[in-house]
């Protein structure tokens, strides 16, 4: 079965040992770095193509004291966090700490962080593992995994597409913000991670199919004022934009205007 072990993360596979659970429920399951709290996800008898076979098992569902234990390693981690922050600067290293996770048995402490190239922390590994008396792993991570860890609201007001539900991430570029009459403008097409929005590749299927329902720019309809040629296009609104006489410009829906007839006399 699937289990994540954050909102969106991505699945990882487990045995479920006869253990009856569905999706939805939270359950205990050992991970390659100790045990830990995860979701279900769904239930599969085969294994999607390319996913490793798992050989870690459930345990058991997850029970109110595994909540309330990972409430207290959520607060320890914090306190963990701010003590790594100090060591990078006694160490002068240039990496910027994002966050820290526990596993539930308290002895493995994973700490995500970001930078610019590769970092030599082997020292301050060393130095956190005495500090902290527990196993330490730091992580380099992206900005749009940085993203997706912190969270936030997006430039549309909702919450963050990678947050709430996008489990990987994919290429995104700048041909999608061209496709869909977006202003080129890197501050209307980013997201707060700097980067390309996502929604541009998922919502590109939308544009296409409306793209090809609507007269290219340059093709010359007809209209109930007359010909005229098209000169924009509204995907979203389904409405194109026409030149009337090269003097008068109106938008019109897509319903009102017909492909205008070939006046030209072919041999």
């Amino acid at each position: 079965m699937a289990v994540c072990f954050r909102r969106s993360g991505p699945l990882y596979w487990f045995k479920a040992n006869d253990l009856e659970v569905r999706p939805g429920e939270f359950v205990v399951v050992d991970t390659e770095k100790g045990p830990d709290i995860g979701q279900v996800v769904y239930i599969e008898d085969q294994i999607p193509a390319g996913c490793p076979e798992p050989t870690k098992s459930l345990r058991r569902k997850a029970t109110p004291k595994d909540f309330q234990r990972k409430r207290q390693l959520h607060q320890k981690a914090s306190r963990a966090l701010r003590i790594a922050e100090e060591k990078v600067a006694e160490h002068g290293l240039e990496m910027k700490l994002v966050s820290a996770e526990y596993t539930l048995d308290g002895r493995h402490l994973t700490i995500f962080f970001t930078a610019e190239g590769r970092v030599d922390f082997r020292k301050l590994v060393h130095d956190l593992g005495a500090s902290l008396h527990c196993r330490i792993e730091l992580r380099q991570i992206g900005v749009r995994d940085e993203a997706k860890l912190i969270g936030g609201l997006g430039p549309c007001g909702q919450q963050l597409c990678c947050e709430r539900f996008l489990r990987n991430f994919e290429p995104v570029g700048i041909r999608l913000a061209k496709d869909q009459y977006l202003p080129l403008n890197p501050e209307k097409i980013s997201g707060i991670c700097g980067r390309l929005m996502c929604c541009l590749l998922y919502e590109n299927d939308v544009y296409s199919v409306a793209r090809d329902n609507l007269p290219e720019v340059g093709a010359q309809v007809q209209t109930p004022q007359g010909q005229g040629q098209v000169v924009g296009r509204n995907l979203l609104k389904h409405e194109i934009t026409v030149e009337l006489n090269q003097e008068r410009i109106v938008n019109l829906p897509a319903t009102k205007v017909e492909p205008a007839e070939d006046t030209n006399n072919n041999p």
